[in-house]
């Protein structure tokens, strides 16, 4: 909390107390900020000049889906953009165990930067600490590592605020329309992720400023198959449906799937993620999916962008501290009709 200024000390403390106040205040250097700590805006970022070479190694799981593809695809992209980096890719297998493996052939190769989206943040926290240990900074990306010493950075998406958006969007939506009791369904990814634990307690917290629950849910497998699966089901054990937020939407291909083989529309449908193929049909508007809560791929273009500036001890070009953040988390947008012309771009 920041100091009052004097005219507002006068006011709260009588001006007897003013000679006081002004004597304690001359003992702080936070008044008025010298220009170290203050900058402007900076038309010609001086991190887009070349400079030291760095080599970035990088594994994520192999693309079962388009988000996950969207990721290796958006970091080989980034690092090509640049003259000063190599992009070392590994392959991160089947499984956590697999992925550690060839993970350690890496940390011999002793890259500048590791820039890491693991099958699993918890069970490869270790091997965080150990390349850490070793010298070579982790970018860890989206699946977090519980640890903070396992990694230098951590950029990922608001897990808990896709569901608070997702929440409010449906509860605005069923409030404007008078409805008092709705019936929610919820769809969401795998159970065993911290990550999709976070977005349903964004969307059960959310939901409830309004007064609604879930009334269903269901956990799919980030697939199309199983999304219809999980839909069906859904949909057989709920007669009639007022709004459902699917957490995925890869997984919603067959929630849509599914919902026209039954011939349920009557819902209003929330998607998650961003895919191109949701704002698309958002933005025809012939269908329930009326919106859908961002957890954009375009973090791993970043993820890359951060490695690259922490090889070469740089800092964020518009950030007053010398050195990129510890931690930096997305926020999730809401996408509609009005607006799904502007994220088109960012779809995957």
């Amino acid at each position: 909390m920041s100091t009052p200024n004097l005219s507002r000390r006068s006011a709260l403390f009588g001006a007897a107390a003013l000679g006081t106040l002004a004597v304690a205040s001359a003992c702080t250097s936070n008044e008025t900020p010298n220009n170290t700590q203050t900058k402007g805006a900076d038309t010609n970022n001086p991190n887009a000049a070349a400079g030291k070479q760095v080599t970035i190694g990088f594994s994520a799981p192999a693309a079962d889906h388009g988000w996950i593809a969207a990721i290796t695809n958006n970091a080989k992209a980034q690092a090509a953009t640049y003259k000063d980096v190599t992009f070392k890719q590994v392959e991160a297998g089947k499984d956590a165990a697999a992925q550690r493996a060839v993970l350690e052939t890496l940390i011999a190769e002793k890259p500048d930067v590791i820039v890491l989206l693991p099958h699993d943040g918890k069970e490869l926290n270790a091997f965080g600490l150990k390349a850490m240990a070793a010298g070579i900074p982790v970018v860890n990306l989206d699946r977090a590592f519980p640890d903070a010493l396992a990694y230098r950075c951590q950029i990922k998406g608001d897990n808990y605020g896709m569901g608070v958006a997702a929440g409010h969007y449906i509860g605005k939506a069923l409030k404007a329309k008078n409805i008092a009791s709705p019936v929610i369904g919820e769809i969401a990814g795998m159970d065993e992720l911290e990550l999709t634990q976070e977005r349903s307690q964004g969307f059960k917290a959310a939901l409830a400023t309004y007064g609604f629950t879930v009334s269903n849910r269901r956990a799919a497998r980030f697939t199309a198959d199983s999304g219809q699966a999980e839909a069906t089901g859904l949909f057989q054990a709920l007669n009639k449906i007022d709004a459902v937020w699917n957490h995925d939407d890869d997984q919603g291909i067959g929630v849509l799937a599914a919902m026209n083989s039954s011939n349920r529309k009557e819902f209003l449908l929330v998607g998650g993620a961003g895919s191109k193929a949701a704002i698309e049909a958002i933005a025809k508007d012939d269908s329930p999916l009326k919106a859908t809560v961002t957890y954009s791929p375009s973090m791993a273009s970043s993820a890359i962008s951060l490695a690259r500036l922490i090889g070469q001890s740089k800092g964020m070009a518009d950030l007053v501290e010398l050195q990129v953040p510890k931690e930096i988390i997305l926020a999730s947008e809401t996408i509609t009709k009005e607006n799904a012309s502007t994220y088109l771009r960012l779809g995957f």
